[in-house]
């Protein structure tokens, strides 16, 4: 399998919303829903250049994945980015319907985890799932993330909440 990953802009907003638009329902079962006003496409595009500062000033790194084809498959994303002490940031990923289950979330974790670690110096990468999304934590187990802990109704998904599931990977090549 052969994919890439390549940071988000607004110039993608058109490809993005179809994306979104098309996965909505899917990932609407296991992350909160993201509001109408998302899927306007003036909306998005100020939602992306928003994003496009904070990634300018290190904040987050949000990824578009592709496959070969060139066809947008997913999203990766680095958030909550903290510096100073800590040096670490959460991940989080999407991939569309059609591509599910095809190994596309493995990889793209392991790209992103790559550029966390070598390109952006940090630490450690955190990462939390709700309890009933097997399929998420079997990819951050396949990428070396070890469970550190559970909380308990963190997420409200679909007006119930689910308890929560953590992981974590640390950069093992900064001492």
């Amino acid at each position: 399998m052969s994919i890439s990953i390549h940071l988000l802009s607004k110039c993608n907003a058109e490809e993005i919303l179809e994306f979104e638009k098309k996965n909505r329902d899917f990932f609407e079962t296991v992350v909160p829903p993201r509001g109408d006003d998302y899927y306007n496409i003036e909306k998005l595009k100020q939602i992306l250049e928003e994003i496009e500062e904070e990634q300018r000033r290190g904040l987050c790194y949000m990824y578009l994945i592709r496959n070969e084809k060139e066809e947008l498959v997913g999203r990766v994303n680095l958030f909550s980015i903290v510096r100073g002490v800590f040096q670490k940031a959460e991940i989080g990923y999407r991939i569309g319907k059609e591509y599910s289950g095809k190994r596309y979330a493995t990889e793209a974790v392991r790209l992103a985890c790559k550029e966390a670690f070598q390109k952006y110096k940090l630490n450690r990468v955190e990462a939390g799932t709700s309890s009933k999304n097997i399929g998420s934590q079997i990819v951050l187990i396949k990428n070396g993330f070890e469970f550190i802990g559970k909380t308990r109704k963190v997420i409200n998904i679909n007006g119930k909440w689910e308890d929560g599931i953590l992981f974590e990977k640390l950069n093992e090549n900064l001492e």
